[in-house]
C-alpha cells in the first residue's frame, strides 16, 4: 500500500454494474408480463425495477397483473432470463479492476436483487471463485433500497459505514447506501439514467468500467 486506504469494504451491485445484463432483463420482464396477459411495460418501466427483489419488481412493472398470477409471472421471467443468460458477460475491464482491488486487500462483496441460486450460478460460470469475500441476495435478506444487505455485510467484516463504499447502476443502490450511512459511486452504463443519481450524493459517476477502475485506484 503506497497510500492510506479510504474504504475497507467495497460492495458492488451485480446486474448493470459488473454484468452486462440490463437489456436482457428488460426483455425478459416484458415477455413474462405478456405471457400472463398483462400490458407490456415500457423499456423505462422495466429497467426501473432492476435491482429490486424479483416479485416486488415484477409487481411494480406490471400493475395490471393480479396477485394470484405473481408466482406464474416469476416463473415466466426466470424462463426467459435463463434462456438468454449465456449471451451476457462481464463488462470489459471488470476483471482487471477486481483483481487490482483484491491486490490492495479491500474486502470485495456483492449486494444484488438476484436470488442466491442465480448469483451462485453466474459466479461459478464466470470463474470468479476467490474474488469476492461475501455477498447478499434479495431472497435471503431485504430487497433494495432497504439497508439490511449493507448492514449485514458491514457486521460480517467489522467495517464501519464511513469505511464502506456501495457501487451500483440504479437509484435503489444509491438510496440503500444513503440508508446505511455509506458512501456510494454510481455507474451510468446500467439501468437508470445518471441524472437521477445526483440527489443521492454519490462520490463519483463512472461512465465505463475503466473509468470506475481509475477512480477507485485514486480514491478508494
Amino acid at each position: 500500500m503506497t497510500r492510506p486506504r479510504q474504504f475497507d469494504l467495497i460492495c458492488f451491485d451485480w446486474d448493470g454494474t459488473l454484468f452486462d445484463s440490463t437489456a436482457i432483463i428488460v426483455r425478459s420482464i416484458q415477455q413474462a408480463v405478456l405471457d400472463v396477459g398483462g400490458a407490456k411495460p415500457t423499456d423505462k418501466a422495466a429497467a426501473y425495477v432492476i435491482g429490486m427483489a424479483l416479485i416486488p419488481a415484477l409487481a411494480h412493472a406490471a400493475p395490471d397483473v393480479p396477485k394470484e398470477k405473481y408466482p406464474l409471472l416469476g416463473e415466466r421471467y426466470r424462463h426467459h432470463y435463463l434462456a438468454r443468460q449465456h449471451d451476457i458477460s462481464l463488462f470489459d475491464g471488470v476483471l482487471p479492476m477486481l483483481a487490482d482491488l483484491k491486490s490492495r486487500h479491500h474486502w470485495l462483496t456483492v449486494a444484488t436483487g438476484k436470488s442466491r441460486r442465480g448469483l451462485d450460478d453466474v459466479l461459478a460460470s464466470r470463474q470468479l471463485h476467490g474474488i469476492f469475500d461475501g455477498s447478499r441476495t434479495a431472497d435471503e435478506t431485504a430487497g433494495k433500497p432497504h439497508p439490511r444487505m449493507l448492514h449485514e455485510l458491514m457486521r460480517e467484516f467489522g467495517a464501519e459505514p464511513e469505511r464502506t463504499l456501495m457501487i451500483g447502476d440504479t437509484t435503489h443502490d444509491l438510496q440503500m447506501a444513503v440508508n446505511a450511512g455509506c458512501a456510494s459511486v454510481g455507474v451510468s452504463y446500467g439501468a437508470h439514467a445518471p441524472g437521477e443519481f445526483h440527489a443521492l450524493g454519490p462520490r463519483f459517476i463512472a461512465h465505463s468500467a475503466g473509468e470506475l477502475h481509475r477512480w477507485l485506484a485514486d480514491n478508494a
